[in-house]
């Protein structure tokens, strides 16, 4: 597997840097967005990135606070006082632009199949990646407790693809009736879904490096995620 950064020139005139995981092979191999968590491109999402490389697909990680943010800012778990500036600073324009830039990019690899793009994110990413299955062609779209996810429920009538959800049982952050808005909507919509509620899990049970880190959700889940990915993409 083969790593490196790269700055990506977005549509509204900013530049923005991603981190990128290469499989091993020659390929053509599926893409794969994956979206970040509030904390930035740290070294939980570049794991996660990594891991998913490392599962046949090239995958990049785009800077989503970009816009006010210098390039390779992360944020320590447990403080998000700091985060809070960047987190009101983004909007759906300008993740719609920041979104269009990576699968832009992964159109344009030559060891990417093109027709066969996909997304997953976590919390903050989480939304974004609901937000992508709503804006482009992708052909599998991931959302690990994707907090405000219900905010934008109305984008579920432009998904393209089957869309996978995950959340925490015991999430105080994204409510019941949050979920319940978003499912339904993509009901309405009569768009393919799958929804998956851990009970035994909190919100973000997928890192490993914060105190709600559930080793068997986490296990469980991207078991799933993999599955979803292959079927899919593969």
């Amino acid at each position: 597997m083969n790593t490196k950064k790269i700055v990506l020139k977005v549509s509204d005139g900013t530049e923005m840097m991603a981190y990128v995981a290469m499989p091993e092979g020659k390929g053509p191999f599926p893409g794969v967005i994956v979206f970040q968590e509030a904390f930035g491109v740290n070294n939980h999402m570049r794991n996660v990135t990594d891991r998913i490389a490392k599962e046949g697909y090239v995958a990049i990680a785009p800077e989503l606070f970009h816009h006010s943010a210098a390039h390779g800012t992360e944020f320590p778990y447990g403080d998000f006082a700091p985060i809070m500036p960047h987190f009101q600073a983004i909007t759906v324009e300008g993740l719609s632009a920041d979104i269009t830039a990576c699968y832009d990019w992964l159109k344009s690899q030559p060891e990417v199949i093109h027709d066969k793009l996909g997304t997953i994110g976590f919390c903050l990413g989480g939304r974004v990646s609901f937000l992508a299955n709503a804006i482009l062609p992708f052909s599998a779209c991931i959302s690990y407790y994707g907090g405000s996810t219900h905010l934008i429920a109305d984008k579920a009538a432009t998904m393209h693809g089957p869309h996978l959800f995950f959340w925490g049982g015991l999430d105080k952050h994204i409510l019941p009736e949050h979920v319940e808005t978003v499912i339904n909507v993509m009901k309405k919509a009569e768009k393919p879904f799958i929804n998956v509620v851990i009970s035994y899990a909190d919100h973000a049970f997928n890192s490993d490096e914060r105190p709600s880190y559930n080793a068997d959700a986490s296990k469980e889940a991207w078991a799933m995620s993999m599955a979803f990915f292959k079927n899919k993409l593969g």
